[in-house]
């Protein structure tokens, strides 16, 4: 059970816990903290205690106790195995488990931290920051290893494609729900060579809203997504997490209303009735509706200043104001959703999920509802609103005359026409091209490039003033004078990634999900959509790597088997994508112009047929994809297969003998005599024998019985010189 390797270039360290205590008074901040020791004490692990910053301490947590460790690691994965994770039941001594099965270091960290973190009935110390007693532990996180991290950041820039065994290693690096991220980025990846070269020769030979490349694109993205999910299952029983969202962690937030005997264990179990929680999850509606409204009118206010300034305004100034819906909606977007996601936070609270996972569940889905809206919704209007019904929404748009006023030199550059306007039918186009490629650049930019910038401002900030403030003589004792000069560069790196952010990988796969959504809802528009989005993944999976280790601390090891309900938005995105690229080739069909916003010339009867044909196709060919995937196998369910039957094989031998299966062994055949003849007769007349028990007398023995067939056979079986005739 000796640490990984890795872990000696961090002085053994496996947790640090920063304890704050600078909003509270010396005898409870002491109090507190012998608290913390205790509670760590208790479980079996070593601490040790290094000054911090600012009213802080750095409290170095590792396994004091390598017996209590091992058996927290035997009892996890004997739950495993209880739950269905594992196919095959631990050995009963601990050390035998252990040495069969080698420990990786997202293992050991994921054990550690919940024995850090859960619940004392569940023999942990039960320290979640910010919360109760614990207020003053501010994070709790592990140290980087740095050297894993520039090997890793370096074999990723030279490397293509990812290998399962670089999956493998991510995975026993940072856990399985990082590894499933990565897997789903590289899967995604490989899967866009094939649309990014289609896509690429119909831009160069076939017309704009094509409807092969419009069909192409609907298969590509069913097969995509049924692959995936065969593709979870396989890295699952890869990994050894197949069914792991079975053993659910319980929410300290959750509050029960009674408690109830389980008819099945006998236990007292806390319960919510599911009735009342339904009751509380209707209230998802109106907050839909909510959200449209909100942040609907107000990307629609932008859209309709923008139409107006750029399309019917014609005065001084115009260049610059075009840019002024851009600010707008760069402005109060962001605040708005901030507002209406802790709207959602509140009603997620308030439907009190029991678990975890649960919780965070319902949590993606109203947060994909919002980015739904701002991602998707200023297209819609552009394709779905502008194009089709511009000659008659445009003459009501003076009503936004205001926003340019002060710079028009008189009425008439400010009216809008009442006839002749003419639709720009390339606004569609540029704005597919902007979400595509200009917001992933900038999306790159303030992910990755601007944190680092202000990270190195802030930290050279810092510098100078203390420099400044030496000068006067007014700077007081640093946080490192109490450094030994041996632990000097450790503790001043461990205080640096103290400061850092927490790393949360469902934003990653929410900036993935809303990618596919473009793809499958818009690429009709303009099929170099995959070229684009291909370049960006390359980058953007090296990025994120380069986020993990440089910028976010190090994140906690966790268990998953899927991307979690990310999966059913790629599968909503992929249906609705069936019908939008269906209306959007019906409405643009006369060469990529559509209806040049005069909606007469659309038959409605017509669209909603197309639609209508659309969906059904889409539902027939993922039916007929699942059928196909079904028939194929894959080295995931070879293996799962392989392991239940060593299970059954195991037990069969266990409960009735390694022979089992084994030819009985040879009689000798005993030579007849008056003797044996006598024998016979005599244990036949000490009992009574029937019809059934002459009939098995007469052959003894399975030799007997093969040489009593075999003389049949030769006595009934043709001659050659018969068969020849």
């Amino acid at each position: 059970m000796a640490p990984n390797s890795a872990v000696h270039s961090n002085f053994d360290v496996d947790y640090v816990i920063t304890y704050r205590f600078a909003d509270t008074n010396d005898i409870e901040a002491r109090d507190g903290f012998t608290l913390l020791m205790q509670a760590l004490a208790r479980v079996g692990l070593a601490t040790g205690v290094r000054n911090g910053d600012n009213c802080c301490l750095l409290v170095f947590v590792k396994v004091g106790s390598e017996k209590r460790f091992a058996q927290e690691v035997y009892r996890s994965r004997v739950k495993d195995w209880l739950y269905g994770v594992r196919a095959a039941e631990p050995a009963r001594e601990i050390q035998i488990t252990l040495s069969a099965e080698s420990l990786t270091e997202a293992e050991r960290l994921r054990i550690i931290h919940h024995l850090i973190t859960s619940p004392t009935a569940e023999g942990g110390a039960g320290i979640i920051p910010k919360e109760g007693q614990w207020k003053n532990v501010e994070s709790i996180f592990p140290l980087h290893d740095h050297t894993f991290n520039k090997q890793w950041i370096k074999k990723l820039s030279t490397m293509t494609f990812l290998k399962v065994e670089d999956l493998d290693q991510i995975r026993d690096r940072f856990g399985e729900k990082i590894a499933f991220y990565f897997a789903f980025t590289q899967s995604y990846f490989q899967f866009l060579i094939f649309p990014a070269a289609f896509g690429f020769a119909s831009w160069v030979i076939l017309s704009s809203f094509s409807p092969v490349y419009a069909m192409v694109n609907g298969f590509w993205c069913v097969t995509f997504v049924e692959y995936w999910k065969r593709q979870e299952i396989d890295l699952g029983v890869r990994w050894g997490v197949k069914g792991v969202a079975a053993i659910q962690q319980k929410r300290r937030d959750f509050k029960h209303e009674k408690e109830i005997k389980d008819p099945v264990t006998g236990e007292t179990v806390q319960i919510f009735p599911a009735t009342k929680r339904l009751g509380r999850q209707l209230l998802q509606i109106p907050f839909a509706i909510l959200a449209c409204l909100a942040l609907g009118t107000l990307i629609a206010t932008c859209f309709g200043i923008e139409i107006f300034l750029s399309e019917v305004y014609n005065g001084p100034g115009q260049s610059l104001l075009v840019f002024l819906p851009t600010g707008l909606l760069t402005t109060l977007v962001p605040t708005l959703t901030t507002m209406l996601t802790s709207v959602a936070t509140r009603l997620n609270d308030y439907e009190n999920w029991e678990t975890s996972e649960n919780y965070e569940a319902a949590l993606t889905q109203k947060i994909f509802v919002l980015n739904f809206i701002t991602s998707y919704l200023p297209i819609f209007l552009t394709a779905f609103v502008y194009v089709p019904f511009g000659s008659l929404v445009v003459p009501y748009l003076d009503i936004f005359n205001l926003t340019a006023r002060p710079f028009a030199e008189n009425e008439k550059q400010l009216q809008t026409p009442k006839t002749g306007f003419v639709i720009n039918s390339s606004r569609l186009k540029k704005q597919v091209i902007y979400f595509t490629v200009t917001a992933q650049i900038v999306n790159f930019a303030l992910e990755t490039i601007v944190p680092y910038v202000k990270r190195r401002g802030f930290s050279k900030y810092q510098e100078v003033k203390s420099e400044r403030a030496s000068k006067k003589g007014g700077a007081g004792p640093g946080v490192t004078i109490d450094d030994h000069p041996e632990e000097a560069e450790f503790l001043k790196r461990v205080r640096n990634e103290a400061e850092l952010d927490v790393y949360d990988v469902a934003t990653d796969l929410r900036e993935m999900v809303v990618q596919f959504g473009y793809l499958s809802l818009f690429s009709v528009v303009w099929p170099l959509t995959p070229v684009s989005f291909i370049v960006n993944n390359w980058i953007e999976l090296r990025s994120d790597a380069v986020k993990i280790c440089v910028e976010m601390q190090r994140p906690t090891p966790s268990r998953a088997d899927s991307i979690g309900p990310w999966l059913d938005s790629l599968g909503f995105l992929t249906w609705l994508g069936s019908m939008s690229t269906a209306a959007l080739v019906y409405l643009f069909s006369n060469d990529g112009l559509g209806p040049d916003g005069t909606p007469a010339s659309i038959k409605g009867w017509a669209l909603l047929l197309t639609i209508f044909f659309s969906e059904h196709v889409y539902l027939l060919v993922r039916w007929g994809v699942r059928i196909a995937f079904s028939k194929l196998d894959s080295p995931g369910m070879e293996k799962e297969r392989a392991e239940r039957f060593m299970v059954r094989k195991r037990y069969l031998q266990d409960a009735l003998g390694q022979d089992v299966l084994d030819v009985p062994p040879s009689h000798v055949e005993e030579k007849i005599t008056r003797a044996s003849l006598e024998e016979d007769a005599r244990q036949k007349s000490l009992r009574t024998t029937g019809p059934a028990d002459r009939f098995w007398s007469r052959q003894r023995s399975w030799e007997e019985s093969a040489k009593v067939g075999a003389n049949l056979i030769e006595k009934m079986a043709p001659k050659e010189g018969k068969k020849e005739q």
